[in-house]
């Protein structure tokens, strides 16, 4: 492709049957670019309500959760979840919820209540094979079942990072579940294409990539999962 610029003819002065455009307020750039900037942890803490724009303007991972559980109204429970290779069809992860214990069964023991962390169950430690890093497209096949409440525009928000630097941001939308039923997806992630000293970073400092899921009906946050990973897997 010839690097030559084009040089483009001049404007012709209005006429008497043309319409010029009128300038852009300088108040409406200035909120357009308000609405771009980065925004931190502590500021989306103190917000009543998250929305997708406010985790895409996140520059970093984060510390914290940004909702508790109490925020998922609508008892979405992920159930399972799949990991394999798009070109070989090869399973790379996958852990599955246990079913409850049926009260009936002379095996089920009463035991005392335990004082549990509030946040168990929405972080992950993956470890996998330095080959990890090479591959193309995953896909993640997830299945979770949905409570009593119908469930619209229910979308997932991914965001990948090594250190501070933001890898790749994966969106996803689930779409409508309705009230009381099991669902399956399979979303597909295309990985970047990640330089060798990047690569070798990665390898060589486990845990320091890491991810947040964040999850949303109808715009608004109600579940955010985290994971961290290591691509040491298979050595000795």
């Amino acid at each position: 492709m010839s690097s030559a610029h084009l040089k483009k003819p001049a404007a012709a002065p209005p006429g008497p049957g043309s319409q010029q455009q009128p300038p852009v307020p300088k108040k409406s750039m200035a909120l357009k670019a308000q609405s771009k900037r980065t925004v931190t942890e502590e500021e989306l803490m103190h917000k009543d309500s998250i929305t997708p724009d406010d985790v895409l303007r996140l520059n970093r991972f984060t510390q914290e959760y940004l909702c508790g559980p109490e925020a998922n109204l609508f008892n979405i429970d992920f159930t399972r979840f799949t990991i394999r290779d798009m070109e070989t069809g090869m399973v790379l992860f996958e852990i599955a919820k246990p079913p409850p214990q049926d009260q009936d069964d002379p095996a089920a023991v009463e035991l005392e209540p335990e004082i549990t962390d509030p946040n168990a169950g929405r972080f992950v430690r993956y470890q996998f094979t330095p080959q990890f890093l090479k591959l193309k497209t995953v896909g993640a096949t997830v299945e979770f079942t949905v409570g009593d409440r119908p469930v619209s525009r229910f979308r997932m928000i991914e965001r990948h990072f090594f250190r501070d630097q933001l890898l790749k941001t994966f969106d996803f939308e689930f779409g409508f579940c309705i009230p009381n039923s099991r669902n399956t997806c399979e979303h597909i992630y295309e990985f970047p294409q990640l330089g060798q000293e990047l690569v070798d970073e990665m390898t060589a400092n486990p845990y320091e990539t890491r991810s947040d899921s964040f999850y949303f009906v109808d715009d608004k946050l109600i579940m955010h999962n985290k994971a961290d990973y290591a691509y040491t897997g298979g050595r000795n």
